[in-house]
């Protein structure tokens, strides 16, 4: 999906969104309609294993957050749903004085990571029966890098830049495949540093 201009459409969650997308079933609901288009609430929820009755009710509650909108091309009753955007944020620092919704998002992030781990161990079982020019090239890696606040920022900008570039480059070829690709950023030591203290780094050569 994207908009007019062919970009992605993103959207930055406020207290009310969070609340509303921090619950088990309507996170899956957006991630189904983000990643598999339109569908009704009949076809969600035979996907998802639940009921019509439940799935209508909580994409009624994502759509009053602005996450899904009704494409209008439904017949009668039967309404056909859309993810109204293609991706959503937040700045941590915004929920600080709310309790209830730093409780949702601590919720979400968890659910988040939950479905990566799910993910990961889905590639894991399926691997062996990928082309080797598909498995050498998918998985998971890490590294370690010293950088300020700033320029942690100014990594992730890059990285984001480097990902829209990429986002739609294999389309039109019938060997392109989409791929999920996570970025996960977390101090080496989680405990949090007192003011002005340093944190011993290591020569990268020894």
């Amino acid at each position: 999906m994207s908009d007019a201009s062919g970009e992605y459409v993103g959207v930055q969650l406020d207290e009310r969104a969070v609340r509303v997308l921090a619950h088990p079933l309507r996170s899956r609901l957006l991630g189904r309609l983000r990643t598999e288009g339109p569908a009704t609430a009949t076809e969600l929820a035979a996907r998802l294993q639940t009921n019509t009755g439940a799935t209508s009710y909580h994409l009624r509650a994502l759509e009053q957050v602005g996450l899904v909108a009704d494409t209008g091309a439904g017949e009668g009753r039967r309404r056909l749903w859309r993810a109204a955007t293609d991706f959503h944020s937040w700045t941590e620092s915004d929920f600080a004085d709310d309790p209830d919704a730093r409780t949702a998002l601590d919720w979400l992030q968890r659910d988040y990571l939950r479905q990566f781990a799910a993910r990961a161990e889905q590639w894991h079982d399926s691997a062996s029966a990928w082309p080797a020019e598909w498995v050498d090239v998918l998985g998971q890696s890490d590294t370690v890098v010293t950088v300020t606040p700033e320029q942690t920022a100014d990594l992730n900008a890059e990285l984001a830049a480097v990902v829209e570039r990429y986002r739609m480059l294999g389309a039109g070829d019938p060997r392109a495949r989409r791929v999920f690709l996570y970025r996960h950023t977390s101090p080496l030591d989680p405990h949090p540093p007192e003011d002005g203290e340093p944190e011993p780094t290591r020569d990268p050569e020894q």
